[in-house]
C-alpha cells in the first residue's frame, strides 16, 4: 500500500512518517506542502492513501479533498488537523478518518491498522477470494494487535466516539446511513458502502445492499424465502435481511 503526506510543517510531517513506518507496512512515496502540487501529482500518478493537513497553501485540505472526490479512483483520505470544527465536513466528504494534532500514538496505530485491513479487503474482493477466509484472517490480526476499534459517529454537530462493538447495525437511508447502538441512533452523512469501509472487517458484514450487521450481535438466523435469511439481534428489536447474493458468503462466515 502506498501513500503520500501533505503537510507544510516539517516536525509534524516527520512525526507522522515515523508513526506510519512504526505501526504499518504503508510505503510513503512522496511529501507535499502545497495543495496545487498535490493536484498536479495526482493527474499523473496514483496513490492508495493521502494523509492530508487541512491548513496548507494554495488549496486548503478541504478544497483539495473536494477535487479528489471527483476522481474515478479515489484514494483513502485521512485528514490531519489541530482543529475540531472541520470534522462534520470531513464526514460529508467520506474521509476515511479525521486525526487531531497533537497526535495520539495509540489512536494513530489503531487507524493505520484499520486502514490496512480495509485496503486488503478491497484488494481481495477484486480478486474474488472467499470473504469468509478474509474475515477469519483479519479477526486473528485484530486479536494479535490487541487494540479496540473506535468509530466516530455524528449526533447533530457533535462527534461521538464509540467502541465499534457497540454498533449493532446500520441501514441506508437515501444518501445517509443510520447507525444503531443499544442506546441511540446516529445519522451519518455518507453512503452505506463508505461507512462500511470504516468498520473493522472482523466484526461486520454487509448482508444486504442497505444493511450492515454486527456479527457478534446476531441472536437468531431465520430461514426466509428464496433461500435467504432474516437476522434477529440481541437486545434490539430489529430484523436484518440477508440478500440472496450475500447468502453464500454469510454461510461461510457463520459456518452454516
Amino acid at each position: 500500500m502506498k501513500a503520500i503526506i501533505v503537510e507544510d510543517e516539517l516536525p509534524a510531517r516527520e512525526e507522522l512518517q515515523y508513526l506510519i513506518e512504526t505501526y504499518s507496512e504503508i510505503e510513503v512515496t512522496d511529501y507535499f506542502e502545497d495543495g496545487l502540487d498535490v493536484l498536479k501529482f495526482l493527474q499523473e500518478h496514483e496513490t492508495d492513501a493521502i494523509f492530508l493537513d487541512i491548513n496548507i497553501p494554495s488549496f486548503n485540505g478541504m478544497l483539495l479533498a473536494n477535487n479528489i472526490s471527483l476522481f474515478e479512483k479515489k484514494p483513502f483520505i485521512i485528514f490531519t488537523t489541530a482543529y475540531k470544527e472541520h470534522a462534520v465536513e470531513a464526514f460529508e466528504l467520506e474521509a476515511f478518518d479525521y486525526i487531531l494534532k497533537p497526535y495520539d500514538e495509540k489512536r494513530i496505530a489503531a487507524m493505520l491498522h484499520k486502514l490496512e485491513d480495509v485496503y486488503r479487503r478491497k484488494q481481495l474482493e477484486k480478486t474474488q477470494l472467499p470473504a469468509a477466509n478474509v474475515k477469519e484472517s483479519q479477526a486473528q490480526e485484530d486479536d494479535q494487535f490487541g487494540m479496540s476499534q473506535r468509530i466516530n459517529l455524528q449526533k447533530d454537530e457533535t462527534i461521538i466516539v464509540v467502541d465499534a462493538n457497540d454498533i449493532y447495525y446500520a441501514e441506508a437511508s437515501e444518501k445517509n446511513t443510520l447507525v444503531y447502538t443499544i442506546e441511540d441512533m446516529y445519522t451519518m452523512p455518507m453512503s452505506i458502502s463508505a461507512f462500511y469501509s470504516k468498520l473493522p472487517p472482523s466484526l461486520f458484514y454487509q448482508s444486504h445492499r442497505s444493511y450492515i450487521v454486527n456479527l457478534s450481535k446476531i441472536r437468531e438466523i431465520v430461514p426466509w424465502f428464496n433461500q435467504t435469511y432474516i437476522l434477529r439481534l440481541t437486545d434490539l428489536k430489529a430484523e436484518i435481511p440477508v440478500s440472496r447474493s450475500k447468502v453464500k458468503v454469510f454461510k461461510q462466515i457463520m459456518k452454516l
